[in-house]
């Protein structure tokens, strides 16, 4: 079957689209990626998006609207990825929408006095079917949620289906906005994975950046930003002790914990009026997502058992000076390799876009894909909603 996987992340800096060919039933599916294009948002698109995300307030009809533009550009984002690979996009079979995450909420918290756990992802799917003339299998967290679970994290699933492996034990490590891992142990079962969010990936680097450069640049090619900074051992040590990275898993993180008042409260507070402590903020944000994934590891992967891989996949994979952070602080605590996972055939930006075209794929034949022992689910879901096309 040829599935279109359509991903946008926390960041909001591109809709991504992988093309990939998929095929077998449960555990023996296999996937191979045809092609990935990626299309960056209007400006002044990402500015709403970013402004809903952050929790300001916004009349519910503008919502409404952008969950109606947000369709438009994924489907115009999946028909350009078509043209691209020179692929007719009758072609495709199925396509699977992560959708925009504007709100996320796994833990309980209590509304007109209930406790409510909640999540919201747009982009309208009727409108990806209808555009595009292909079946569309969107909003994947809600049934999670409604299981029990946190709705997150929700790519395990791909990664124990691509990575476990019968001899090494595994992590694979995702740096996009937030940063995530799911640790598989040497043979294990799907029960046997330990998968969470770590804390912030790029998150803080691209506001810290957008600070220093008035907007400019939205994210620190290669690290070369941070690198002009000393990182702060003192502000880091008291980031760290921060709740979050002590709770155990699982959990899961989002712009309500590590958005812009966070950078207001934390790195900018004392460095907003010098340059030179600009770049020193974003030096101790840049060691803080290195710090907090090796301190992940350390504390809730290797009590479990050992690790001889971190496969790492986007984003945060071309930044040199975090991966050589990460590289430090990781093998401080034990002898692990850090392989890109273009090494072991999944391109590092495509990596999510085609775990949602795998998860469109299990939804479609009607097959469990989240995993609860990341989630925390009281039992396996079939996650997510399917738009047919049109007759």
């Amino acid at each position: 079957m040829l599935v279109a996987g359509i991903m946008s992340g926390t960041s909001a800096d591109a809709i991504d689209v992988a093309l990939v060919k998929i095929t077998g039933r449960g555990w023996k599916t296999r996937h191979r990626l045809l092609a990935f294009h990626s299309m960056k948002y209007p400006a002044r698109v990402r500015e709403r998006i970013l402004t809903i995300a952050a929790g300001k307030a916004v009349p519910s009809g503008e919502i409404s609207q952008l969950n109606f533009l947000l369709g438009e550009l994924f489907a115009k984002a999946c028909i350009a990825a078509c043209h691209h690979a020179k692929i007719p996009p009758r072609r495709l079979q199925l396509i699977g929408s992560h959708g925009q995450t504007i709100y996320h909420q796994g833990r309980a918290a209590m509304l007109a006095g209930i406790p409510v756990r909640a999540t919201f992802q747009i982009g309208e799917p009727a409108v990806i079917a209808e555009r595009t003339g292909v079946t569309t299998v969107a909003d994947f967290r809600p049934a999670d949620i409604a299981a029990g679970g946190q709705g997150a994290p929700l790519v395990p699933f791909f990664d124990y289906l691509t990575y476990r492996d019968p001899r090494k034990g595994r992590i694979a490590l995702n740096i996009g906005g937030i940063a995530n891992l799911t640790a598989i142990p040497a043979g294990g079962s799907p029960e046997d994975v330990i998968a969470f969010d770590t804390g912030p990936g790029n998150m803080l680097i691209d506001a810290l950046v957008a600070k220093l450069t008035g907007g400019r640049q939205s994210f620190d090619a290669g690290g070369k930003l941070a690198s002009r900074g000393k990182i702060s051992a003192q502000l880091l040590a008291r980031l760290m002790r921060q709740q979050y990275f002590h709770r155990p898993p699982p959990k899961t993180a989002g712009r309500e914990q590590f958005g812009e008042s966070y950078v207001k409260r934390h790195l900018l507070h004392d460095a907003a009026s010098s340059r030179q402590g600009q770049f020193d903020a974003l030096a101790t944000a840049t060691a803080l997502t290195a710090e907090s994934i090796a301190r992940a590891v350390k504390d809730f992967v290797l009590p479990k058992f050992p690790v001889q891989e971190c496969i790492v996949s986007g984003g945060g994979v071309r930044n040199r000076f975090l991966m050589s952070l990460l590289r430090d602080r990781l093998n401080a605590h034990a002898a692990v390799r850090i392989l890109p996972s273009t090494s072991v055939g999944v391109p590092a930006q495509a990596k999510e876009a085609i775990a949602f075209a795998v998860l469109a794929y299990f939804t479609y034949h009607r097959e469990t894909t989240n995993l609860p022992a990341a989630t925390g689910a009281r039992h396996p879901a079939i996650l997510g909603k399917v738009v047919y096309a049109g007759p």
